[in-house]
This record gives C-alpha cells, sequence and structure tokens, in this order.
C-alpha cells in the first residue's frame, strides 16, 4: 500500500482557531479524516510540529520509505535552509502546500528554501491544496 505522509509546520495546530478569514473554520485533524475517507486506497500518515528540527528528522525517516510527502512547512518556508537541505536529500518526491496564497501576502512570503527541492507547489486552494497535492503523488 502506498503511504503518503503529510507534514505540517508551526502553527497549524491552530488551524480552526487561528484567523479563520485567512486559513479557514476547519482544524486540520477534521480535515485529515475527510482524506483519509477520499483516498482510502492508500495510506495517510499525519504528522505537525512546531520546531524546525523534529520536521527535518520527520523528513529524513520517511524520505527513503514513503509514497511521496505533502509539506507545508508554515513560517519555516521562508527561514529554514535546514528543512530544505532535508528535502535535497532524500529520495521521497515532496509537493509543497500553502494553505493561503502567499503571493498575496506580504513579500517576505514570497521567498520559499523549499521549492526548488520539490517535485511541485501548490498554494491558495485552501485546504483543498493538500487534496491536490496527495492527488499529484499519485497520478
Amino acid at each position: 500500500m502506498n503511504t503518503v505522509v503529510i507534514i505540517n509546520g508551526p502553527n497549524l495546530n491552530l488551524l480552526g482557531k487561528r484567523e479563520p478569514e485567512i486559513y479557514g473554520p476547519k482544524s486540520f485533524e477534521e480535515f485529515f479524516i475527510e482524506l483519509q475517507s477520499y483516498f482510502s486506497s492508500i495510506e495517510l500518515v499525519y504528522y505537525q510540529s512546531n520546531i524546525e528540527g523534529e520536521i527535518v528528522n520527520k523528513i529524513q525517516e520517511v524520505g527513503f520509505s514513503s509514497h511521496g510527502i505533502v509539506l507545508n512547512a508554515g513560517g519555516y518556508t521562508h527561514t529554514s535552509v535546514s528543512i530544505g537541505d532535508a528535502i535535497a536529500a532524500i529520495l521521497t518526491p515532496v509537493i509543497e502546500v500553502h494553505i493561503s496564497n502567499v503571493y498575496a501576502r506580504e513579500d517576505f512570503r514570497h521567498q520559499s528554501f523549499m521549492a526548488k527541492h520539490c517535485k511541485g507547489v501548490i498554494a491558495g486552494f485552501g485546504m483543498e491544496s493538500y487534496r491536490m497535492a496527495i492527488q499529484s503523488l499519485l497520478d
């Protein structure tokens, strides 16, 4: 069975509570149940951390054995060379996702230290960005 690992970075544990006008009213845990139902033929694994090194560890842990990784590194997208290096070091394809359209926001959000190491980037489609990313890994 194919395994796709979703990794969420800092503050994404607050989805449903944090700035719902940007991120929507639903928690990721609620949405993850929908994803599991939609993609019932694969194993979906969800991991979230607010700590950069833990995200690097998870990428290294699953980066040689899973079918794909969907990564929303949150604010680390714009600051973390280490997470970008971890993606470059693994064999598993990674799709970078963002719930909001980062290019319609502050200028610092236009920079990604991960994108050049990823198979692709999906941004601005709300939580559906995750579904699109998983589907692209399966196609």
